[in-house]
């Protein structure tokens, strides 16, 4: 029979050691002590230092990566003020293109930086609206003018070719 000694060095008999170091009493559970507090911190905090490695890394390569071209309309086909709805770069980016002048075109991307609701141009008050929370964004350079949306819209790089309005790329620099 082996010889089991507890915390005082007395024998303990039949009570192996593990049993006299792990609390199996309910009561004495729920006190965290000060190893298990400092190792849940030391892991959150890795946990965090990684997460946002995650996030830095991501921005690196979305800004890096390239943007196919591809052609979002024809420049005759729309009349000054006219609107029309496309997608890019892929098929479930929605992106909106306004006529605004006789040789002037601007594009964004449909989603509000507030919620991601689909923003609409208004004519009556020349600006791009988000009708869920009345948000307002500036149709010259997509900034916001009024409502909650935190951030510019991205806007859509335009070339003309020809009589065609091409997409080039997407600007995600923040604007002020």
């Amino acid at each position: 029979m082996p010889f089991f000694l507890n915390r005082s060095g007395e024998g303990a008999g039949e009570q192996p050691l593990w049993k006299d170091e792990f609390s199996v009493f309910a009561a004495d559970e729920r006190y965290v002590n000060r190893r298990q507090l400092t190792k849940f911190l030391t892991l959150t905090s890795f946990a965090m230092l990684a997460g946002n490695l995650w996030i830095l890394a991501r921005s690196w390569f979305r800004r890096a990566a390239s943007f196919p071209a591809r052609v979002v309309a024809h420049a005759g086909d729309m009349a000054v003020g006219g609107v029309t709805i496309f997608h890019y770069p892929g098929p479930q980016d929605d992106c909106i293109l306004v006529r605004t002048g006789a040789d002037a075109y601007v594009a964004y991307s449909q989603k509000c930086t507030h919620l991601s609701c689909a923003v609409l141009y208004s004519r009556e008050s020349g600006c791009l609206e988000c009708p869920c929370h009345k948000g307002y964004f500036s149709l010259t350079d997509g900034r916001p003018l009024a409502g909650p949306p935190p951030r510019p819209l991205p806007r859509v790089l335009l070339a003309r070719r020809g009589g065609d309005l091409v997409a080039t790329g997407i600007d995600l620099g923040e604007r002020s």
